[in-house]
């Protein structure tokens, strides 16, 4: 049996935060995802936002770790050399009773230690903004923007790289509790951790319920977003929020500016049974443009490339607002539940809290020598010319480009399959390089990536999945002359 001191349960943002910060001291660590790569699920379904910290009750333990890691992931991101954007908010109203829920949102984050922010007049609004359509707005300097996949796939990589052991494909199936150990069973094999941190998620009710802890349930709410094209970045510059609904729990439709200049719309806010269920519907989809229309009427469904949802791990069913849950519940069992939004802003300072929880009993070492940085290969979209012409001098592969729309290299593709943590499916080669993320969705490079899988790793075809199980491409080949295979 595999013997760890610490095992995590969930591959996301906030697992793989921990991971790392506990890489930086003398242990055994084992972080266990049960999907075919790290943020596959919630983390890497959202706005890509980075919150100031002015949305959440004061007093609360998510406004404390929202304001702490707001203020942490600039350093973070560039000490794994992950692209971060502070570009700013705006959060408008559009009529004057709407100017006194700014106030309430000003006076919120002040209490939690927000800067900067100010109430702007119309005016103003159109000297930042000049499309947004508003009387007043709250705007919050400290706000940002950064790509969840990169941050989520730069933690996971920096802590490998300081001897943590992350298994993809292993699913959490049951969790014995021995009196010194908790033995975990899953698909590839049984693991013993002296101490078991549950970051799962959408199913921290579920893995809660294995150790004996019945008292949580997760309300999975979806939300749906558009993608528009690069071509419509000029639209706006940063964050731009209505008043939030007060019957939905969320934030309300948003346009939010991506680091890669894309403009997302969403998300939408409906709780749903399944938590498994990412679909996408007509009605809301056509909700979304007319929502975002009243605050930038501009916005036009023709620049729409791309639709997806993503599903926050809710603690209450009817919105309303419900705080963090991170404690040592029992005896060396941490458990996280309820981590939705702002996840992605406060997973620094979660790991941090976590790490504080362990070591008021454990007694930690650190390492002589911890790696806390980590450099990302180049990406030839982002270089000059003189650039890519040496990076093309030493090899030949970075001078075939697979993907039109992103940039994309024939040597990118190669490095993107060889990633360290052994992910092996067409969406990882998509996260880690954008290939496909584009305007024609990978209608040109996805044959282009399958023929490079073929003739650089000799990869059948027929195994291949888009994402991770039942997610096949092909079933069979249309001819087999002279082993010349079609799909």
């Amino acid at each position: 049996m595999n013997i760890y001191d610490f095992a995590i349960i969930g591959g996301g943002v906030v697992g793989c935060a921990i991971a790392r910060e506990l890489a930086r001291y003398k242990a055994e660590i084992l972080l266990l995802e049960r999907e075919c790569d790290v943020c596959f699920g919630t983390s890497g379904r959202n706005s890509g936002v980075s919150h100031a910290g002015f949305y959440i009750p004061p007093n609360t333990l998510k406004a404390k770790l929202n304001v702490l890691g707001n203020r942490m992931l600039p350093t973070l991101c560039n000490e794994l050399d992950v692209p971060f954007r502070e570009i700013g908010k705006l959060v408008v109203a559009k009529n004057d009773d709407e100017i006194k829920y700014l106030e309430k949102l000003k006076r919120q984050g002040e209490k939690n230690g927000v800067v900067g922010l100010r109430i702007i007049d119309k005016e103003e609004i159109r000297e930042l903004e000049p499309r947004v359509n508003g009387i007043k707005a709250l705007y919050s300097p400290r706000s940002g923007i950064l790509d969840p996949f990169e941050l989520t796939i730069a933690l996971a990589e920096n802590a490998m790289e300081n001897g943590a052991d992350i298994m993809l494909n292993c699913e959490v199936r049951d969790i014995h509790v021995r009196e010194e150990f908790f033995e975990l069973k899953t698909e590839r094999g049984d693991f013993r951790a002296e101490y078991l941190i549950n970051s799962s998620g959408l199913s921290a009710d579920e893995i809660s319920r294995m150790v004996g802890i019945e008292k949580y349930k997760i309300y999975p709410c979806r939300g749906e977003y558009h993608v528009l094209d690069k071509n419509c970045s000029d639209i706006v510059k940063m964050l731009i929020y209505p008043v939030p609904p007060s019957e939905s729990g969320g934030l309300g439709v948003h346009l939010t500016p991506t680091v890669h200049g894309n403009l997302m719309l969403g998300p939408s806010a409906e709780f749903i049974l399944d938590k498994e269920d990412l679909s996408t519907t007509r009605e809301v989809m056509e909700d979304l443009i007319r929502e975002a229309k009243e605050i930038v009427p501009g916005i036009n469904a023709s620049g729409i490339i791309r639709s997806f949802s993503g599903i926050r791990p809710k603690l209450n069913k009817n919105g309303k607002f419900a705080d963090f849950v991170i404690k040592e519940e029992i005896e060396r069992f941490i458990n996280l539940v309820g981590i939705e939004s702002p996840g992605l802003t406060a997973a620094p300072a979660i790991a941090k809290f976590v790490l504080n929880i362990i070591r008021k009993k454990k007694s930690l070492e650190r390492k002589e020598k911890f790696k806390e940085t980590r450099r990302r290969k180049p990406r030839f979209s982002e270089l000059n010319e003189e650039e890519r012409a040496r990076l093309i001098g030493k090899d030949k592969r970075y001078s075939e480009i697979i993907c039109r729309c992103e940039l994309v290299t024939r040597r990118e593709i190669i490095d993107s399959w060889r990633n360290p943590l052994n992910a092996r499916s067409l969406n990882s080669i998509k996260i880690r390089t954008r290939a496909g993320m584009g305007r024609c969705q990978g209608s040109f490079c996805l044959p282009r990536i399958i023929d490079i899988l073929r003739e650089e790793f000799n990869i059948d075809p027929l195994k291949l999945t888009l994402s991770c199980k039942d997610s096949e491409m092909f079933f069979d080949y249309t001819r087999r002359e002279n082993e010349n295979h079609k799909c």
